[in-house]
């Protein structure tokens, strides 16, 4: 299918009710950030550079992390460079083979759990590993270990996906019908890809705060977490549906829905959209019960502090991608990276 002939995604008109909020050290942090990403060899060359500078990850994360101060943004800005430029190399022939995929992401999980023997083996093992160490100094071991647990499940999510891949190729290969996930499976897989459990403990990592295990735990907080996650990652299918259709990516919310209702893209679109929508309101509701909360649970004023500022955090992540969105080239077609040099992926991964 040609994508040009695609029906455009709508701009979405999400009702938003978090306040949009930017962080004052911007420009500082920026700096030092292309610097952290050229010196770690994440990107080559000017037309590299300028390429990711369009998509304005840095405007992306000052509105995430309003509040932190100027270390804490550059450590953002680090964690979701790393986050875009190596969830991008699986677009490609990584993206479609279970067993690389696992390959290239298992000396990450290593780093996790303390093994930092395969560091030094690419540019994406050395600038996790020194992210990895500034992500959880300073941090609680409880902190530490539920972070590499999350990491541990993106990462590994990214040969499931590749599975999923592989096999509607070979379905589509042999003629046969391709058989879509179902909604839990892929809502399992999603989630974990997206690395949105990641993101909620950057939450707390990048605003120096820890949330009480009770409160943490609780229903209100699981549920917030849970649909706070999944928000932007649902609603990215239906912009990067045009550069995902053609690889032929059964992981995208779209395509789930327009396979198992039969409908046209444009509803597709609609219904994806609806449903961004309930989970925002749920997220709101859920926010404003975080004080009840709290005083239920019988929480002194530092214990409070840090739920209510974790509840606000998600709310910016919520308010902050969507805003950020719809105005980056990152999910257009000309988009993409690399753009310098033809053997970019297997520098960047050590292949």
């Amino acid at each position: 299918m040609v994508t040009s002939a695609l029906p455009q995604p709508p701009r979405h008109s999400l009702e938003v009710p978090y306040p949009p909020r930017s962080n004052k050290h911007l420009d500082a942090a920026a700096a030092r950030h292309i610097d952290w990403l050229t010196g770690h060899g994440m990107l080559g060359g000017q037309d590299a550079v300028d390429l990711y500078e369009a998509w304005g990850v840095e405007d992306l994360t000052a509105r995430l992390f309003p509040e932190t101060d100027e270390d804490g943004l550059t450590l953002a800005f680090d964690l979701f460079g790393f986050y875009f430029l190596f969830d991008d190399q699986f677009d490609g022939e990584v993206g479609i083979r279970p067993r690389l995929a696992a390959e290239v992401c298992q000396p990450l999980i290593e780093i996790t759990h303390g093994d930092y023997t395969g560091a030094g083996r690419s540019p994406v093992t050395a600038s996790f590993a020194d992210l990895w160490q500034r992500l959880t100094r300073g941090m609680s071991p409880r902190w530490s270990a539920r972070a590499a647990a999350n990491w541990e499940w993106y990462l590994a999510s990214h040969a499931n996906e590749a599975a999923g891949r592989s096999l509607a190729a070979e379905q589509r290969a042999a003629g046969k019908r391709v058989v879509f996930p179902d909604r839990s499976s892929f809502m399992i897989v999603r989630h974990g890809a997206s690395g949105a459990e990641t993101v909620m403990d950057a939450i707390e990592r990048i605003n120096r705060i820890e949330v009480p295990p009770a409160a943490f735990h609780s229903p209100q907080l699981r549920l917030l977490r849970q649909l706070a996650g999944d928000i932007p990652g649902i609603c990215n299918d239906v912009c990067s549906y045009a550069k995902e259709l053609p690889r032929g990516d059964v992981y995208n919310m779209v395509a789930v829905v327009q396979h198992q209702q039969q409908c046209t893209l444009e509803e597709a679109y609609k219904i994806v959209l609806a449903e961004c929508q309930w989970m925002i309101d749920q997220c709101w509701r859920l926010s404003r019960q975080v004080p009840a909360l709290c005083r239920r649970l019988g929480l002194n004023e530092e214990e409070t502090d840090a739920v209510v500022r974790y509840a606000d955090g998600m709310g910016d992540w919520i308010r902050g991608y969507l805003d950020w969105e719809p105005s980056t080239p990152r999910y257009q077609l000309d988009g993409m990276l690399p753009v310098d040099r033809p053997n970019y992926l297997e520098d960047l991964l050590g292949a």
